[in-house]
Protein backbone atom coordinates (compact mmCIF):
# COMPACT_ATOMS: atom_id res chain seq x y z
CA UNK A 1 0.00 0.00 0.00
CA UNK A 2 1.54 3.42 -1.05
CA UNK A 3 0.47 6.78 -0.03
CA UNK A 4 -1.46 8.88 -1.89
CA UNK A 5 0.85 12.06 -1.23
CA UNK A 6 -1.35 14.13 -3.13
CA UNK A 7 -4.21 14.07 -0.29
CA UNK A 8 -2.35 12.66 2.89
CA UNK A 9 -0.91 16.59 3.51
CA UNK A 10 -3.75 17.86 2.71
CA UNK A 11 -5.68 15.38 5.29
CA UNK A 12 -2.97 16.73 7.75
CA UNK A 13 -3.45 20.48 7.47
CA UNK A 14 -7.38 20.82 6.78
CA UNK A 15 -8.28 18.00 8.75
CA UNK A 16 -6.52 16.98 11.83
CA UNK A 17 -4.52 19.79 12.38
CA UNK A 18 -5.52 22.29 15.46
CA UNK A 19 -8.61 24.30 14.19
CA UNK A 20 -11.39 26.59 15.75
CA UNK A 21 -13.83 25.44 13.16
CA UNK A 22 -16.91 23.13 13.90
CA UNK A 23 -15.78 19.62 14.40
CA UNK A 24 -19.74 18.55 15.98
CA UNK A 25 -20.25 15.53 15.25
CA UNK A 26 -23.61 14.12 17.43
CA UNK A 27 -24.62 10.16 17.25
CA UNK A 28 -27.91 8.56 18.39
CA UNK A 29 -28.83 4.32 18.93
CA UNK A 30 -32.40 3.71 18.40
CA UNK A 31 -33.91 0.17 18.63
CA UNK A 32 -36.90 -0.98 16.82
CA UNK A 33 -40.09 -2.78 18.84
CA UNK A 34 -38.57 -5.89 16.31
CA UNK A 35 -35.58 -5.26 17.77
CA UNK A 36 -33.23 -4.17 14.99
CA UNK A 37 -31.01 -1.75 16.15
CA UNK A 38 -30.14 1.34 14.43
CA UNK A 39 -26.80 3.48 15.12
CA UNK A 40 -26.96 7.07 13.54
CA UNK A 41 -24.38 10.87 13.40
CA UNK A 42 -24.03 13.14 11.66
CA UNK A 43 -20.48 14.22 10.59
CA UNK A 44 -19.58 17.88 10.84
CA UNK A 45 -16.68 19.62 10.29
CA UNK A 46 -16.97 23.59 8.86
CA UNK A 47 -12.59 23.77 8.54
CA UNK A 48 -12.52 22.66 4.77
CA UNK A 49 -14.92 20.33 2.19
CA UNK A 50 -13.34 17.06 2.65
CA UNK A 51 -13.40 14.01 0.51
CA UNK A 52 -16.56 12.18 1.74
CA UNK A 53 -16.28 8.25 0.31
CA UNK A 54 -17.69 4.82 1.01
CA UNK A 55 -15.32 2.21 1.27
CA UNK A 56 -15.78 -1.60 0.70
CA UNK A 57 -13.30 -3.74 2.51
CA UNK A 58 -13.10 -7.60 1.73
CA UNK A 59 -12.21 -10.47 3.97
CA UNK A 60 -8.24 -10.74 3.73
CA UNK A 61 -7.69 -7.09 3.06
CA UNK A 62 -4.29 -6.29 4.46
CA UNK A 63 -3.83 -2.68 5.86
CA UNK A 64 -0.90 -0.97 7.63
CA UNK A 65 -1.12 2.23 10.03
CA UNK A 66 0.07 5.72 9.51
CA UNK A 67 2.44 7.01 11.17
CA UNK A 68 3.48 10.83 12.59
CA UNK A 69 6.51 10.82 9.78
CA UNK A 70 4.16 10.04 6.74
CA UNK A 71 5.09 6.43 6.34
CA UNK A 72 3.03 3.07 6.64
CA UNK A 73 5.37 1.44 9.06
CA UNK A 74 2.71 1.24 11.86
CA UNK A 75 0.29 -2.00 12.86
CA UNK A 76 -0.13 -4.76 10.22
CA UNK A 77 -3.32 -6.15 10.01
CA UNK A 78 -5.40 -8.33 8.07
CA UNK A 79 -9.55 -8.43 7.98
CA UNK A 80 -10.84 -11.40 9.46
CA UNK A 81 -14.27 -9.84 8.78
CA UNK A 82 -15.28 -7.74 5.44
CA UNK A 83 -17.06 -4.22 6.13
CA UNK A 84 -18.20 -1.00 4.87
CA UNK A 85 -17.95 2.06 5.89
CA UNK A 86 -17.69 6.20 5.61
CA UNK A 87 -14.56 7.75 5.73
CA UNK A 88 -12.92 10.99 4.79
CA UNK A 89 -9.71 11.77 3.03
CA UNK A 90 -8.50 8.71 2.17
CA UNK A 91 -9.90 4.63 2.24
CA UNK A 92 -8.06 4.41 5.35
CA UNK A 93 -9.60 6.48 7.27
CA UNK A 94 -13.16 5.01 8.06
CA UNK A 95 -15.05 7.19 10.59
CA UNK A 96 -18.33 5.06 10.81
CA UNK A 97 -19.16 1.82 9.72
CA UNK A 98 -20.22 -1.45 9.87
CA UNK A 99 -19.14 -5.69 9.62
CA UNK A 100 -20.71 -8.24 8.42
CA UNK A 101 -20.80 -9.68 11.98
CA UNK A 102 -23.13 -6.70 12.80
CA UNK A 103 -20.12 -5.09 14.99
CA UNK A 104 -20.76 -1.23 14.56
CA UNK A 105 -18.03 1.48 15.43
CA UNK A 106 -17.52 5.39 14.39
CA UNK A 107 -15.18 8.06 16.06
CA UNK A 108 -16.50 10.86 17.32
CA UNK A 109 -13.18 13.88 17.83
CA UNK A 110 -12.67 14.59 21.62
CA UNK A 111 -10.86 17.76 21.72
CA UNK A 112 -8.84 18.53 25.16
CA UNK A 113 -10.10 15.51 26.94
CA UNK A 114 -8.24 12.87 25.98
CA UNK A 115 -4.57 11.88 26.18
CA UNK A 116 -2.74 9.41 24.00
CA UNK A 117 0.89 8.12 25.00
CA UNK A 118 3.56 9.53 23.52
CA UNK A 119 4.68 8.17 20.14
CA UNK A 120 7.80 5.86 20.45
CA UNK A 121 9.49 4.53 17.16
CA UNK A 122 10.45 1.70 19.49
CA UNK A 123 7.13 0.85 19.17
CA UNK A 124 6.08 1.58 15.96
CA UNK A 125 5.03 -2.19 14.88
CA UNK A 126 2.21 -1.76 17.74
CA UNK A 127 1.00 1.78 16.93
CA UNK A 128 -2.12 2.36 15.31
CA UNK A 129 -3.43 6.00 13.74
CA UNK A 130 -6.11 7.30 15.90
CA UNK A 131 -8.07 7.36 12.27
CA UNK A 132 -7.84 4.05 11.40
CA UNK A 133 -8.79 2.26 14.71
CA UNK A 134 -12.71 2.04 13.00
CA UNK A 135 -10.82 0.17 10.32
CA UNK A 136 -8.90 -2.26 12.45
CA UNK A 137 -11.79 -2.88 14.90
CA UNK A 138 -14.55 -3.82 11.95
CA UNK A 139 -11.64 -5.87 10.46
CA UNK A 140 -10.64 -7.72 13.31
CA UNK A 141 -13.85 -8.30 16.22
CA UNK A 142 -17.54 -9.38 16.44
CA UNK A 143 -17.75 -8.15 19.52
CA UNK A 144 -17.05 -5.76 22.51
CA UNK A 145 -15.34 -8.34 24.79
CA UNK A 146 -12.99 -9.37 21.84
CA UNK A 147 -12.12 -5.61 21.75
CA UNK A 148 -11.56 -5.28 25.10
CA UNK A 149 -9.19 -8.31 25.11
CA UNK A 150 -6.88 -6.68 22.50
CA UNK A 151 -6.41 -3.50 23.03
CA UNK A 152 -4.05 -3.27 25.58
CA UNK A 153 -2.41 -4.85 22.66
CA UNK A 154 -1.76 -2.14 21.03
CA UNK A 155 -0.62 1.82 21.05
CA UNK A 156 -3.21 4.34 19.97
CA UNK A 157 -1.18 7.74 18.39
CA UNK A 158 -1.58 11.01 16.95
CA UNK A 159 -0.14 10.67 12.82
CA UNK A 160 -0.45 15.02 13.46
CA UNK A 161 0.83 15.75 16.96
CA UNK A 162 -0.79 18.89 17.36
CA UNK A 163 -4.71 17.33 16.17
CA UNK A 164 -7.42 17.00 18.50
CA UNK A 165 -7.99 13.24 20.20
CA UNK A 166 -10.95 11.44 19.63
CA UNK A 167 -13.26 8.84 21.18
CA UNK A 168 -14.94 5.90 20.00
CA UNK A 169 -18.61 4.42 19.32
CA UNK A 170 -18.83 0.27 19.76
CA UNK A 171 -22.33 -1.04 18.78
CA UNK A 172 -23.31 -5.26 18.91
CA UNK A 173 -26.35 -6.00 17.06
CA UNK A 174 -28.44 -6.65 20.00
CA UNK A 175 -27.73 -2.91 21.23
CA UNK A 176 -24.74 -3.21 23.61
CA UNK A 177 -23.00 -0.35 23.45
CA UNK A 178 -19.78 1.11 25.04
CA UNK A 179 -17.51 4.75 24.33
CA UNK A 180 -14.05 4.04 24.18
CA UNK A 181 -11.69 7.01 25.34
CA UNK A 182 -8.16 7.34 25.73
CA UNK A 183 -7.36 8.53 29.43
CA UNK A 184 -4.09 9.58 30.48
CA UNK A 185 -2.57 6.48 27.65
CA UNK A 186 -5.51 4.03 29.04
CA UNK A 187 -8.09 2.74 27.20
CA UNK A 188 -11.33 2.94 29.29
CA UNK A 189 -15.11 1.75 28.02
CA UNK A 190 -18.26 2.97 29.42
CA UNK A 191 -21.54 1.45 29.18
CA UNK A 192 -23.43 3.85 26.95
CA UNK A 193 -27.24 3.21 28.22
CA UNK A 194 -28.33 6.60 26.84
CA UNK A 195 -27.58 6.01 22.98
CA UNK A 196 -26.06 9.44 22.82
CA UNK A 197 -22.75 10.56 21.61
CA UNK A 198 -21.24 13.83 21.08
CA UNK A 199 -17.87 15.48 21.93
CA UNK A 200 -16.14 16.84 24.90
CA UNK A 201 -15.92 16.65 27.72
CA UNK A 202 -15.98 13.01 28.39
CA UNK A 203 -18.95 10.76 28.36
CA UNK A 204 -19.60 10.05 31.75
CA UNK A 205 -19.62 14.28 32.03
CA UNK A 206 -22.03 14.60 29.63
CA UNK A 207 -24.49 11.54 30.92
CA UNK A 208 -24.32 13.32 34.37
CA UNK A 209 -24.79 16.79 32.92
CA UNK A 210 -28.48 15.50 31.88
CA UNK A 211 -29.50 16.16 35.49
CA UNK A 212 -29.23 19.72 34.91
CA UNK A 213 -32.44 19.23 32.29
CA UNK A 214 -34.45 17.50 35.29
CA UNK A 215 -37.23 19.88 34.44
CA UNK A 216 -37.91 18.98 31.05
CA UNK A 217 -40.64 16.85 29.83
CA UNK A 218 -42.45 15.97 26.91
CA UNK A 219 -45.83 17.84 25.80
CA UNK A 220 -47.39 21.26 26.85
CA UNK A 221 -46.37 22.41 30.30
CA UNK A 222 -49.86 23.45 32.12
CA UNK A 223 -51.16 26.72 33.15
CA UNK A 224 -49.39 28.36 35.98
CA UNK A 225 -50.62 30.72 38.62
CA UNK A 226 -48.75 33.69 39.16
CA UNK A 227 -49.90 36.28 41.88
CA UNK A 228 -53.32 37.52 40.31
CA UNK A 229 -52.61 36.61 36.75
CA UNK A 230 -52.07 32.99 34.94
CA UNK A 231 -49.64 31.61 32.88
CA UNK A 232 -50.09 29.82 29.81
CA UNK A 233 -48.26 28.23 26.99
CA UNK A 234 -47.76 30.25 23.57
CA UNK A 235 -47.92 26.80 21.98
CA UNK A 236 -47.66 22.98 22.33
CA UNK A 237 -44.32 21.43 22.95
CA UNK A 238 -43.44 23.41 25.82
CA UNK A 239 -42.60 20.94 28.55
CA UNK A 240 -39.36 20.70 26.85
CA UNK A 241 -38.66 24.44 26.94
CA UNK A 242 -35.23 25.27 27.88
CA UNK A 243 -33.84 22.76 25.88
CA UNK A 244 -30.55 24.07 24.39
CA UNK A 245 -30.46 24.79 21.05
CA UNK A 246 -26.83 26.02 20.22
CA UNK A 247 -24.28 23.73 18.86
CA UNK A 248 -22.10 22.79 21.60
CA UNK A 249 -21.27 19.75 22.21
CA UNK A 250 -23.03 19.66 25.84
CA UNK A 251 -26.12 21.36 24.48
CA UNK A 252 -26.04 18.82 21.56
CA UNK A 253 -25.64 15.49 23.36
CA UNK A 254 -28.78 16.80 25.90
CA UNK A 255 -30.86 18.12 22.66
CA UNK A 256 -30.02 14.07 21.01
CA UNK A 257 -30.98 12.52 24.55
CA UNK A 258 -34.51 14.36 24.54
CA UNK A 259 -35.05 13.61 21.02
CA UNK A 260 -34.46 10.15 20.79
CA UNK A 261 -35.76 9.33 24.24
CA UNK A 262 -38.98 11.06 23.66
CA UNK A 263 -39.53 9.58 19.63
CA UNK A 264 -41.98 6.86 19.34
CA UNK A 265 -40.60 3.60 19.04
CA UNK A 266 -40.87 2.23 14.96
CA UNK A 267 -41.91 -1.01 13.44
CA UNK A 268 -38.47 -1.95 11.95
CA UNK A 269 -34.87 -1.19 11.34
CA UNK A 270 -36.15 0.59 8.12
CA UNK A 271 -38.37 2.62 9.53
CA UNK A 272 -36.47 3.06 12.40
CA UNK A 273 -33.73 4.31 10.27
CA UNK A 274 -35.88 6.63 8.30
CA UNK A 275 -36.97 8.38 11.48
CA UNK A 276 -33.02 8.76 12.32
CA UNK A 277 -32.94 11.33 9.82
CA UNK A 278 -35.24 13.24 10.94
CA UNK A 279 -34.30 13.35 14.36
CA UNK A 280 -30.97 14.12 13.44
CA UNK A 281 -32.46 17.44 11.33
CA UNK A 282 -32.64 18.98 14.40
CA UNK A 283 -28.60 18.83 14.78
CA UNK A 284 -27.67 19.54 11.12
CA UNK A 285 -25.02 22.79 11.10
CA UNK A 286 -25.52 25.84 9.04
CA UNK A 287 -22.37 26.54 6.98
CA UNK A 288 -20.89 29.99 8.35
CA UNK A 289 -21.77 30.60 12.11
CA UNK A 290 -18.62 28.87 13.00
CA UNK A 291 -16.82 32.04 11.37
CA UNK A 292 -16.07 35.53 12.32
CA UNK A 293 -18.31 37.76 9.63
CA UNK A 294 -16.20 38.08 6.48
CA UNK A 295 -13.38 35.56 7.18
CA UNK A 296 -15.18 32.00 6.04
CA UNK A 297 -12.37 31.70 2.43
CA UNK A 298 -15.12 29.24 0.80
CA UNK A 299 -18.78 28.15 0.95
CA UNK A 300 -20.22 24.97 1.31
CA UNK A 301 -23.81 24.04 1.68
CA UNK A 302 -23.75 22.95 5.41
CA UNK A 303 -21.26 21.95 8.35
CA UNK A 304 -22.80 18.84 8.49
CA UNK A 305 -21.42 17.04 5.06
CA UNK A 306 -22.89 13.56 5.36
CA UNK A 307 -25.40 11.93 7.70
CA UNK A 308 -25.46 7.74 8.24
CA UNK A 309 -28.03 5.55 9.64
CA UNK A 310 -27.18 1.82 9.96
CA UNK A 311 -29.27 -0.69 10.63
CA UNK A 312 -26.85 -2.99 12.12
CA UNK A 313 -29.03 -5.90 13.26
CA UNK A 314 -30.40 -6.06 8.95
CA UNK A 315 -27.15 -4.95 7.88
CA UNK A 316 -28.25 -2.17 5.61
CA UNK A 317 -26.15 1.20 5.75
CA UNK A 318 -28.61 4.37 4.46
CA UNK A 319 -26.61 8.17 4.07
CA UNK A 320 -27.45 11.42 2.88
CA UNK A 321 -25.09 14.01 1.82
CA UNK A 322 -25.14 17.90 2.39
CA UNK A 323 -24.98 18.44 -1.57
CA UNK A 324 -27.93 15.74 -2.35
CA UNK A 325 -30.45 14.45 0.71
CA UNK A 326 -32.06 12.01 -1.20
CA UNK A 327 -31.09 8.99 1.09
CA UNK A 328 -28.75 5.81 -0.25
CA UNK A 329 -28.53 2.13 0.86
CA UNK A 330 -25.36 -0.14 0.69
CA UNK A 331 -26.99 -3.70 1.37
CA UNK A 332 -24.58 -5.81 2.97
CA UNK A 333 -26.44 -8.45 2.62
CA UNK A 334 -26.03 -8.40 -1.26
CA UNK A 335 -21.62 -8.11 -0.63
CA UNK A 336 -19.74 -11.45 -0.29
CA UNK A 337 -16.99 -10.32 1.38
CA UNK A 338 -15.06 -13.24 0.53
CA UNK A 339 -14.78 -12.35 -3.59
CA UNK A 340 -15.58 -8.32 -3.41
CA UNK A 341 -12.17 -5.99 -4.40
CA UNK A 342 -11.22 -3.27 -1.91
CA UNK A 343 -12.52 -0.30 -3.63
CA UNK A 344 -14.14 3.28 -2.49
CA UNK A 345 -16.10 5.79 -4.48
CA UNK A 346 -17.16 9.38 -3.71
CA UNK A 347 -20.79 9.52 -1.93
CA UNK A 348 -21.87 12.11 -4.47
CA UNK A 349 -21.62 11.07 -8.11
CA UNK A 350 -22.47 14.36 -8.95
CA UNK A 351 -22.59 17.01 -6.15
CA UNK A 352 -26.22 18.44 -7.04
CA UNK A 353 -29.80 18.00 -5.16
CA UNK A 354 -32.01 15.32 -6.43
CA UNK A 355 -35.00 17.70 -7.96
CA UNK A 356 -38.04 15.66 -9.26
CA UNK A 357 -39.82 17.60 -11.26
CA UNK A 358 -43.88 17.66 -10.48
CA UNK A 359 -45.84 17.71 -13.75
CA UNK A 360 -49.27 19.14 -13.43
CA UNK A 361 -51.58 17.82 -16.28
CA UNK A 362 -53.59 20.33 -18.50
Amino acid sequence: MKINTKIYPLALSLFFGVTNQSDACTGITLTAKDASVVVARTIDWAGSEMNNIYVVVPRGQEQQSLLPDGTYGGKKFTAKYGFVGLGVQQPEFVVDGTNEMGLSAGLFYFPKYGKYRPYSKSNAANSIADFQVVSWILSQFATIDELKAAIDGVQIINIEPSASTTHWRITEPNGHQVVMEIIDGVATFHENPVGVLANAPDFRWQETNLNSYVNLYPGTAKPQKFGPITLNSFSGSTGLLGLPGDFSSPSRFVRAAFLKTTAIQQSNGYETAMQSFHLLNNLDEPFGFDWAPGTATFDMPSATQWTIASDITNRKIYYHTMYDRTIREIDMNAIDFSNVSFQYHPLDKTKQETIIPIRINM
